[in-house]
């Protein structure tokens, strides 16, 4: 199974499985089912673990990573740093490293490019720690061996342009909501032309949308499943993939990625082309919270929105 998974390089140099293990559990909190599924999932043959400090649940992710006793130098694990530690982040970074029980994670990433105060309001893009002074802090982890390589989160083509301009380090990824309905095309060229992968989060779009007929009647003539579907064009397009269940069976699904046809992947490129499609799966980004996420503008964050979703694969 571990032969079979696709590997990407970044551009730090290191290798990362294209099939993760994503740990946002859709509720912030510890508990033994995140060990039991992690520990399962290493146990199956993945070796890339998803979680962040957000999530509230980095001790159980180190309990199942101990718990599997799979040797760490085998297992990519990435955290993230939450918005109220932007002007600390070596320090937090120290906190996550000692919730998880490690020396070091693979990848650590910005969250988000707003800066939040304690109490969770947004600091203007403008305020102090601007996100490239979050980043320069970020960059001066990779002398420390805490990190092995860095990267950002619900970054938009705006708001990398301005990052790139004031980066030393090149991020290595760039996590944004990424399926068919969302494919985020624009993004993902432009990651590409500088070098950095983009990892998709909600691959296969909480199964909103896996009834699709294009996307059944590609299961069917491949012999999988809609979900096996779904991350396959998300890994066949160059992107990596890290999808959530508790469920073993499909942990087991998950990782076997079919090879599609060009007129298969065509068709599942424009999936979100049929009327109202082309939309995200998450709530943040509901034209009801009034044109903001996390206390930042759509403007601000670079998103293009509108009543029914997002209009713009350059999300």
């Amino acid at each position: 199974m571990l032969e079979d998974i696709p590997q990407f390089e970044l551009n730090s140099g290191a290798n990362m499985p294209a099939i993760g293990i994503g740990c946002w559990m859709g509720r912030v909190g510890e508990g033994d089912h995140v060990s039991q599924m992690i520990k399962r999932a290493l146990e199956l043959g993945y070796r890339h673990i998803d979680t962040a400090a957000n999530y509230g649940n980095e001790e159980s992710v180190g309990k199942g990573l101990r718990n599997a006793a799979v040797p760490r130098k085998e297992i990519f694990l990435t955290t993230k740093l939450a918005g109220e530690d932007h002007g600390r982040v070596e320090a937090a970074l120290d906190i996550s490293l000692q919730k998880l029980g490690e020396e070091y994670v693979d990848l650590y990433l910005m969250h988000w490019p707003q800066a939040l105060h304690p109490t969770g309001e947004a600091l203007r893009p403008e305020e102090s720690p601007t996100f490239i002074e979050t980043w320069r802090a970020m960059e001066g982890l990779l002398d420390t061996g805490k990190v092995k390589s860095i990267g950002v989160s619900n970054f938009s083509i705006k708001t990398l342009a301005v990052l790139l301009q004031h980066a030393r380090v090149v991020p290595a990824i760039n996590q944004v909501e990424a399926h068919p309905c969302l494919p985020q095309n624009d993004l993902l060229a432009f990651c590409l032309s500088r070098g950095i992968l983009l990892t998709a989060y909600s691959p296969v779009g909480k199964f909103k949308y896996a009834s699709d007929p294009t996307v059944v009647d590609i299961a069917r003539n491949n012999g999988c499943t809609e979900a096996q579907v779904l991350l396959s064009w998300g890994v066949q397009r160059g992107t990596v993939v890290i999808p959530k269940t508790e469920k073993e069976e499909r942990l087991k699904e998950n990782l076997k990625v079919v090879r599609l046809t060009s007129v298969q992947m065509h068709s599942l490129d424009a999936l979100h082309r049929k009327p109202g499609m082309h939309r995200s799966v998450c709530g943040f980004h509901s034209a009801e919270l009034g044109g903001s996420c996390f206390g930042w503008t759509y403007e601000q964050l670079g998103w293009n929105m509108s009543v029914g979703g997002v209009v713009d694969s350059g999300v």
